[in-house]
């Protein structure tokens, strides 16, 4: 679910802004009226932030622990260009490494 879309700077009345295309707001509907922030991650790298106004309470607490855990990881993979692409090659030897490797079923030792 990854893509990306063209920005421009804009003057949006005594300040500035960026411009998002209306595709975006098409296939990304919980966005439009969101707030959220930017964090600067070098001279020429940003990351954008936009969080949804509707956030099911049930949900909250397991969704802000992974949302902070994914803001903590990809900052980190963005630091230095470190971020790679996950390859076949990689994914091939992840596999290779837990073959045959067999996990114990701990709902049957939980009484």
């Amino acid at each position: 679910m990854s893509n990306s879309y063209n920005i421009r700077s804009t003057k949006i009345g005594n300040s500035a802004g960026f411009r998002l295309p209306a595709e975006f707001y098409r296939e990304y509907p919980q966005f439009a009226n969101a707030s959220g922030w930017i964090e600067v991650l070098s001279p020429d790298t940003a990351i954008v932030k936009i969080i949804p106004e509707s956030v099911n309470d049930e949900d909250e607490d397991d969704s802000l622990m992974m949302r902070l855990f994914l803001d903590f990881a990809t900052t980190e993979g963005l630091k230095n260009n470190t971020l790679q692409p996950y390859t076949t090659d990689m994914s091939e030897a992840a596999h290779k490494l837990i073959e045959g490797v067999e996990l114990e079923d701990e709902s049957l030792s939980d009484g």
